[in-house]
């Protein structure tokens, strides 16, 4: 019985032993083994482990990817701009052993990468690549954080410039500019239209003086327009011919002065109306109105009232 009891013990504390060894890695997880401080290549994977108690020690890797903010950096644009620019990089662990071994902490040591290098793409580019050109600058910075986290058994997945924050004066004039842009490309159509216009016009012309037929059709197609509308205008067309043969069969000594002439003459004599009348308004102005007389007083009358007094009193 004591033999039977001896075994007991030993395979219970085998037990023990071995149980304290064994550990459960995640599927999202890669398991280093540092076996008395020395790293073994050999990675567990996800599932049940045994180790070696007291010998080894597990050290569980995140493989999943990781989504770290860029804080916002500011600098000088190549063009002498501040600006204020923000990214999101994206990463995860491709070997664990080089993640554990070759860096301390190596999300803190991607954050600062990230934005040293985010900071030299700022100084290298121009306000336009940050704006409207940012797939090459993106990949730019890509291979910059590359370079280093090779080493560290880290993979670059993507790397996003999410933000350029611009100072308000330059806001202004970028708002000034493109309503300038705008203006110009506004008054360049109107430009074309009207040219477009003026060239179907001088065709349309050479068709109608070809065939007189057509303008009429024009004049009523005019009329029939404006009678469509609900107002008390009314078109009366008249013909030029007929004014024609009208004046040529007018004598030359009954035709009346033209209308150019007649309102030349009517023009000149406002006009001399007008100045007459700004000259006599001048002369008006001109004129300045007598002062009234002062009646000189009699120094005899007062000397003969201040003796009265005297005597009086």
């Amino acid at each position: 019985m004591l033999v039977v009891d001896v075994l007991l013990g030993v395979l219970g504390a085998g037990a023990l032993w071995l149980a304290t060894g064994v550990r459960v890695v995640q599927q999202f997880e890669r398991g280093v083994v540092f076996r008395f401080g020395k790293v073994h290549k050999a990675i567990r994977q996800p599932g049940l482990t045994l180790l070696i108690p007291v010998a080894d020690r597990l050290r569980k890797v995140n493989v999943q990817i990781i989504t770290m903010p860029v804080p916002a950096q500011e600098g000088i644009t190549r063009d002498n701009v501040t600006v204020r620019v923000d990214a999101v990089v994206y990463f995860r662990v491709e070997d664990p052993v080089l993640a554990s071994v070759n860096v301390q902490n190596y999300t803190f040591a991607m954050s600062q990468v990230a934005q040293t290098s985010l900071r030299s793409i700022i100084g290298k580019s121009e306000l336009d690549e940050l704006l409207t050109n940012r797939e090459p600058l993106n990949q730019g910075l890509e291979l910059m954080i590359d370079s280093p986290a090779i080493g560290w058994g880290i993979h670059i997945d993507r790397v996003e410039i999410k933000d350029v924050a611009l100072p308000e004066s330059m806001k202004r004039s970028m708002s000034r500019q493109a309503e300038a842009e705008r203006e110009r490309r506004a008054r360049i159509i109107t430009a074309d239209g009207e040219f477009q216009a003026s060239r179907k016009l001088s065709d349309a012309a050479a068709i109608m003086s070809s065939t007189p037929a057509a303008l009429q059709l024009r004049l009523l197609q005019t009329v029939v327009e404006v009678a469509a509308e609900k107002n008390s205008t009314l078109v009366l067309p008249f013909p030029v011919e007929l004014l024609r043969f009208l004046d040529g069969a007018t004598p030359e000594g009954s035709k009346s002065p033209p209308l150019v002439s007649v309102a030349a003459a009517a023009a000149a004599a406002a006009a001399a109306v007008a100045e007459v009348e700004s000259k006599s308004e001048a002369a008006k102005l001109d004129v300045v109105p007598p002062l009234p007389e002062i009646p000189e007083p009699d120094l005899t009358e007062l000397q003969i009232e201040s003796a009265k007094r005297v005597e009086e009193g």
